[in-house]
């Protein structure tokens, strides 16, 4: 069965944060909020954690999962950003877009996009991610949440707990987050293209 925490939306419990972060560095699955809807999260180099997100989500070798970091500084670890790049991503982060780079080789292996070595990776405006990220000291490794022949991501935590209580290790709730998943720019060659129209807005990138 899965552990459920119950976080305040805006101003986290330390003590519970500190809680799950714990779990999830001992290797743990867990379901969380964002700014977009709510995502699936494991620590970087778990690579049961991945197998089971791929399991969860039905997902092939081509999907590009994302690394959800705290800052630009951290996301400077696991991707190239040239500087018209990075203006364009400074410019939306925090927010409701995910950006697929090229990865540097601090991203493990089986995280990269087979052909493109390309991965995604956001920064969310969240007060509980963002907690949680600055308590684990690393991105999480992440997807969205969104279960296979379903249209719309689960977005209340106690229905995320009766539906995945035996395939996840935790629930983190904060209430309902949305429906709608981020919008993904992909910058892999250079140019912005607009992969997935989403929460944030594109007129930026088009």
């Amino acid at each position: 069965m899965a552990k459920y925490f119950d976080v305040h939306p805006e101003n986290p419990q330390r003590r519970t944060i500190g809680n799950v972060a714990d779990i999830i560095r001992s290797g743990a699955l867990v379901a969380y909020p964002t700014d977009s809807c709510y995502a699936l999260g494991c620590q970087l180099g778990n690579r049961d954690g991945l197998g089971r997100i791929r399991s969860i989500r039905n997902l092939d070798d081509r999907h590009h999962f994302t690394l959800v970091c705290q800052d630009f500084a951290q996301l400077g670890q696991f991707v190239h950003v040239d500087n018209d790049v990075f203006r364009a991503i400074k410019a939306t982060t925090p927010g409701s877009y995910t950006f697929i780079l090229p990865a540097t080789k601090e991203v493990p292996r089986q995280l990269l996009h087979p052909k493109k070595k390309t991965v995604g990776v956001r920064i969310p405006d969240h007060a509980v991610t963002q907690a949680l990220l600055a308590e684990l000291g690393e991105p999480l490794l992440s997807s969205t949440l969104l279960l296979p022949d379903e249209e719309e991501p689960l977005t209340q935590g106690w229905e995320i707990k009766e539906r995945l209580d035996h395939v996840v290790d935790a629930v983190v709730d904060s209430g309902d987050c949305g429906t709608e998943p981020t919008t993904v720019i992909d910058f892999s060659s250079g140019e912005a293209e607009v992969v997935r129209r989403g929460a944030g807005d594109t007129t930026r990138f088009e």
